[in-house]
């Protein structure tokens, strides 16, 4: 019987394209609840996907803090988000709440 090994699932190693990575993030706000580290941590997985060197050479930040920023345990400033975003080549749109 061979034996089964067993690897760590890394989100960030799936998100090829801009459209992945635009699906991946609309789903993570609608499952966020209003978590904010949540957000930063989907912005963290997409980063990751794009290469956090240049992503963080992009927002203007060293790599070890965006890295920490975008982690999850934590919540980032705004301006560390929307220099993200930025760097990332995503827009955010506001749009009413569907009720």
């Amino acid at each position: 019987m061979s034996k089964t090994s067993i690897t760590r699932y890394d989100v960030a190693e799936h998100l090829r394209t801009p459209e992945e990575m635009d699906a991946y993030l609309e789903a993570c706000f609608e499952e966020s609840n209003g978590d904010a580290a949540f957000i930063a941590k989907a912005l963290g997985d997409i980063a990751r996907a794009k290469g956090m060197t240049q992503v963080a050479r992009d927002a203007g930040l060293s790599r070890e803090s965006l890295y920490k920023a975008l982690s999850g345990e934590r919540t980032p400033g705004f301006d560390t988000i929307l220099k993200v975003v930025q760097a990332l080549g995503i827009e955010l749109h506001a749009v009413p709440l569907r009720t």
